[in-house]
């Protein structure tokens, strides 16, 4: 992103300024990250592009954020968020990786082939539900399917109030069904599964090929990691475009409110069993299980809920104990040096 911007352009909202004292308004350069690397981030601000390097002790910065830096360009402090998206860290390291920050509406991206996943998309729809922000679920390659209706049946019997668009990410006259959501200041994100036509779709609402493109294999509908970096982007509309690599893997901790409110079906459902701490497994009058045999709920669901709620708490229960070890740790390298410095004091 070259083009100098206002802040208001860029996002800025009354959020964000009242965060800011006269004395930091007048004195300090308001900029929001707009790419992230290894060991620099680049900032969009009134003056144009600034180039931050990454320092020890500087808190961790994501594609989206604010920052205040002073009037020779050093960092500051990062402002509070609106929204954030994180995610466990991919592999068995225990961390958490943030996604992206500020954004206003998130695109769930799927393709309209054997990619398709009620599954992934409910995990999705459970880390915008505890960001909250508002899900659109888009679904590519319209033109490889001749049936879309059934897609879009399975998807809004997640959630009937669930917006759902089709496209064809090659087709810009396709595509323009998602401009309401991309006017001036607001701030749209794109997640998907690797291979989805994410990067084709960013392609379009740009306007101009700023992601490389790698085809499918067609023996499994499955495509190739092309985007490698977060950034974010103009839109033509005047919206901004905060881009992200495919997902392997998209771990979830800290989010069961999130998994709650996308299954508010079976949890409104878990208020009427005769046990408060339920499993909806093998306890007796279990209203859950009572729908299921009634057709009115799909078993499928259910095992979906329960996967994301037992991993989210064991995720979640991983990263707190590791702080809590961190902290521990800290403690002990504190309580030694002052040992030291006192010993020290009492050789002298």
């Amino acid at each position: 992103m070259s083009t100098i911007l206002s802040l208001s352009q860029l996002g800025w909202s009354p959020f964000f300024q009242q965060q800011l004292s006269l004395e930091e308004w007048e004195q300090s350069i308001v900029g929001r990250v707009i790419e992230r690397h290894r060991s620099m981030i680049e900032l969009a601000t009134e003056q144009g592009n600034r180039t931050l390097h990454i320092i020890p002790g500087m808190p961790e910065l994501t594609v989206g954020d604010w920052a205040l830096l002073d009037r020779e360009g050093r960092f500051h402090r990062v402002l509070e968020r609106l929204s954030l998206f994180s995610r466990k860290a991919s592999g068995t390291k225990v961390a958490a990786q943030l996604i992206a920050a500020n954004v206003d509406t998130l695109f769930v991206v799927s393709s309209l082939n054997d990619d398709f996943n009620l599954n992934r998309i409910e995990r999705y729809l459970a880390l915008s539900s505890e960001a909250g922000v508002e899900a659109v679920v888009v679904l590519t390659k319209a033109d490889l399917c001749e049936e879309t209706d059934g897609y879009v049946r399975q998807v809004q019997s997640l959630d009937s109030m669930l917006m759902v668009e089709v496209v064809n990410g090659l087709d810009p006259i396709s595509v323009n069904v998602l401009e309401s959501w991309c006017y001036t200041g607001k701030t749209v994100a794109l997640l998907g599964s690797s291979g989805v036509g994410k990067s084709t779709l960013v392609n379009t609402l740009l306007g101009s090929s700023v992601q490389a493109i790698a085809s499918i294999r067609e023996d499994d509908s499955k495509g190739r990691h092309t985007t490698t970096t977060r950034s974010l982007h103009f839109l033509p509309a005047g919206g901004l475009l905060l881009d992200t690599p495919g997902m392997r893997e998209l771990q979830l901790f800290d989010c069961e409110e999130g998994i709650r409110e996308t299954f508010a079906d079976i949890d409104k459902l878990a208020g009427q069993c005769r046990f408060a701490d339920c499993h909806h497994d093998k306890e007796p009058d279990c209203a859950v299980r009572a729908a299921i045999e009634a057709g009115e709920l799909d078993k499928r669901r259910l095992t979906s809920f329960k996967k994301l709620m037992r991993e989210q708490a064991l995720n979640s229960a991983s990263l707190q104990e590791k702080r809590a070890r961190e902290r521990a740790l800290g403690r002990f390298y504190r309580s030694t040096m002052r040992a030291s410095q006192q010993w020290k004091k009492g050789r002298q």
